[in-house]
């Protein structure tokens, strides 16, 4: 993936961060110029979920499995419990209430009313009316299944530590089958109600199982892999092949009695595989830390020849999972949304429209239409803009440039629809008088990385920076920054003004510094406590809330004289809040965290946003509407009424990209 987070310090957050997406069954197996976005293609929700998205469409949650039924009916199927459909062929997709929030790896349709998808915990659901309705269906397991396959009203679901469920009624009832292993079985593929063929293994060890029976007895057959294999696809009992990790592809045309390496010309991992006859497939997967990679052959894989007709916005390329229902008619599903279509073979694959999958870390809107968000690009980082409450968002070049390694733009903020600031790494402030037509660099004097950017008005602003604690005050618009002393050293991430005088900063080891004459002098205030703040927002000069790690909210009604903890009903780091009223604002964070208070802070209530993705900015301009900026492009868009509790998430820790040195 090309997403790019900070760089040295970041370090450890970008291997975690993309070895949780890119080696996710490893992991289980072990326990410029300017683009438009237009909305027209936007996934409309059946579930009544506040917020929708933006960027990417129709919906930016990993997609893990495909199915397609015919050339219009289609359904993916991912991360916390995404599942969207299409039935025009792709041209418009609605996002379906699953019901749950594990992540779904596999789906499989008989015909456009019937389905089933699986995933994590041993989730099992099921369709009768091409997915208006989803229901749970008891697995009798807890462990996570990884691929479905169904001929008519029998199917087979497999997954971690071997496990094997069967089902003979349309997915009513399962029944546990012996599969002799303990490994994860990744794929499986049944040519009809008796036989059918499951791939998996664990590093050094390839396994391939074969039934012809219903399951009853599964067979091991010997294969002259060591890699993983994730997948395999039979278009009749004895033609078949199966792919996996460092290029591997295997093909059978006996049954799997014998299986035989291909030549795929690549050492990318390969992920998923769809062929419709014995001559017609499609392999694709992708690269660690590379791009991914689409390969076709038209007889039976004696040639396999890279696909390349297909482009995608900077910052995600991985592809997971490939289903075709005829020999032109496919989709390829990927890493944060990514849905590739194609009705000529893979002549030509089409995206669905996204203007960035790059990271975004703040938004700044002054009213419902009008907003800018900002984050990563290469070469010459991500500013956004929208005029129309983000329907279309339009790219706006910053004038700089760094084609090595990009540049990260962390903070921004509007005064009104025309002046903005917007800060970065290495010292970086932008100005603009112009709604961002134009952007201008100003001088300030440091190489700190900028994350926090605050004005009260045209003329008077502050910035902090994380590495050195740098506080930049300017009271003429930013012609000159003026540095300030805060004393000892320390790393801000947050600042707010109420007035030109009045001020606050936090950042780390719940450091909090008020300023009541202009910033002339820093006051420490006492937080109580020792995590990291990321965020702070004032609504008058005495009332404020600061956010940050492991679900901090502190609030005061006194200027910061005393930070009292309020419970915020979540664990996960807060990374950002706004008001847009003295009574209603929000704080989001990590792993897609939304929180919403209607008293001004005293008590908060998780809302559903429907991703698992960290959202780093949010931007209330009103009272209800707002918008959040997060990891991979998100953007979500909410009119708001007041919040609603969603299902409880079982937490998966993952650093953010907030550094500590």
């Amino acid at each position: 993936m090309n997403a790019r987070i900070p760089r040295t310090v970041l370090f450890f957050f970008v291997i975690t961060a993309v070895c949780g997406l890119v080696f996710g069954r490893y992991a289980d197996s072990t326990q410029h110029g300017k683009a438009a976005l237009s909305a027209n293609n936007r996934g409309e929700s059946s579930s009544g979920a506040q917020w929708h998205w933006q960027n990417p469409l129709p919906q930016g949650n990993n997609l893990r499995g495909a199915s397609i039924v015919n050339a219009n009916t289609s359904t993916l199927v991912g991360d916390y419990g995404t599942i969207v459909r299409t039935t025009d062929g792709g041209n418009n997709w609605t996002i379906q209430s699953s019901g749950t929030t594990q992540t779904l790896w596999a789906v499989s349709f008989t015909d456009s009313s019937n389905g089933t998808a699986v995933g994590e915990v041993g989730t099992i659901l099921r369709t009768t009316d091409g997915g208006g309705h989803w229901m749970t269906r008891p697995s009798g397991t807890v462990l996570n299944l990884r691929a479905v396959s169904f001929t008519g009203s029998s199917g087979t679901a497999v997954g971690e530590g071997g496990v094997i469920l069967r089902t003979t009624n349309g997915g009513s009832m399962w029944v546990p089958q012996s599969s002799g292993t303990a490994e994860t079985l990744f794929g499986v593929s049944f040519s009809d109600s008796n036989t059918g063929t499951a791939v998996g293994g664990t590093f050094g060890q390839s396994e391939i199982f074969r039934t012809t029976d219903g399951g009853e007895h599964w067979i091991p057959q010997t294969n002259p892999g060591t890699e993983f294999l994730f997948d395999v696809s039979f278009t009749d009992t004895n033609n078949g092949t199966a792919v996996g990790d460092q290029g591997t592809i295997l093909r059978t045309t006996d049954g799997g009695n014998s299986w035989v390496p291909q030549t795929s010309g690549t050492t990318k991992t390969l992920y998923g595989v769809s062929f419709t006859d014995e001559n017609n497939g499609t392999v694709v997967g992708f690269e660690f830390g590379g791009t991914g990679i689409i390969l076709r052959t038209t007889d039976g894989g004696k040639n396999w020849v890279e696909q390349t007709s297909y482009s995608l916005p900077q910052g995600a390329s991985s592809l997971f999972a490939v289903s075709f229902s005829d020999a032109n008619t496919g989709m390829i599903v990927g890493e944060v949304g990514i849905i590739l279509q194609t009705t000529n073979g893979g002549q030509q694959w089409s995206s669905q429209p996204s203007v960035t999958f790059n990271y975004l870390y703040g938004v700044s809107f002054t009213d419902a239409n009008t907003g800018t968000a900002v984050g990563y690009e290469n070469p010459d980082g991500t500013i956004l803009r929208t005029t129309d409450g983000g329907n279309t968002w339009l790219r706006q070049s910053s004038g700089l440039s760094d084609p090595f390694d990009g540049i990260n733009f962390f903070g921004v903020y509007f005064v009104n629809s025309n002046v903005g600031t917007v800060v970065g790494e290495e010292g970086i402030i932008l100005r603009t008088t112009d709604g961002g037509n134009n952007w201008v660099p100003q001088t300030s004097d440091t190489t700190d990385w900028l994350y926090g950017v605050h004005f009260t008005d045209e003329n008077n602003g502050t910035v902090v920076g994380f590495l050195n604690g740098t506080i930049l005050r300017t009271t003429d618009g930013g012609q000159s920054w003026v540095p300030q002393s805060i004393g000892q050293a320390t790393g801000l991430l947050g600042v707010y003004f109420t007035d030109t005088i009045n001020g606050t900063a936090v950042g780390n080891d719940g450091v909090i510094l008020r300023t009541t004459d202009g910033g002339q002098n820093w006051i420490p205030q006492t937080s109580g406590t020792a995590n990291q703040l990321r965020a702070v927002w004032f609504t008058d000069s005495d009332t404020g809330i600061v956010a940050g790690d492991q679900g901090t909210i502190l609030r005061t009604t006194d200027g910061g004289e005393s930070w009292v903890p309020q419970d915020s009903g979540v664990s996960e780091t807060l990374l950002n809040v706004s008001f847009g009223d003295p009574s209603n604002g929000t704080a989001v964070g990590q792993l897609g965290t939304i929180i919403r208070t209607t008293d001004g802070g005293q008590t908060w209530v998780r809302e559903e946003s429907g991703t698992n993705q960290d959202l780093y900015g949010v931007s209330f301009p009103e009272t209800n509407t707002g918008n959040a900026v997060g990891a991979f492009g998100a953007i979500l868009r909410t009119a708001a009424q007041g919040p609603t509790p969603r299902p409880t998430v079982t937490p998966r820790p993952r650093p953010t990209p907030a550094p500590r040195p």
